[in-house]
């Protein structure tokens, strides 16, 4: 389906939207979260992504090429080593 579909913006409290037909959004597969953006004379919407796809993947690579280690020394305090319980 690649018709367009005209529809009006209403008011939403105080903001505006639209309401995106049903096809279009099951077409589009959006249903929960979305991410807008302005292109020029365009809004372009579209299914907000997964902030972290990938990052088991990514990990386990890390571990692979032992590529996991902090960065950071840890300089320990003596508290740190009589009073704090590991």
């Amino acid at each position: 389906m690649n018709a367009v579909i005209r529809t009006r913006i209403v008011k939403v409290g105080n903001s505006q939207g639209i309401r995106i037909p049903k096809p279009l959004l099951e077409q589009s597969g959006i249903d929960t979260e979305v991410e807008i953006e302005v292109n020029g004379d365009h809004l372009i919407v579209r299914r907000a992504s997964c902030v972290r796809t990938g990052w088991n993947e990514a990990f386990a690579r890390m571990a692979e090429l032992q590529d996991d280690v902090l960065l950071d020394d840890v300089d320990t305090t003596s508290w740190d080593k009589v009073e704090w319980e590991w």
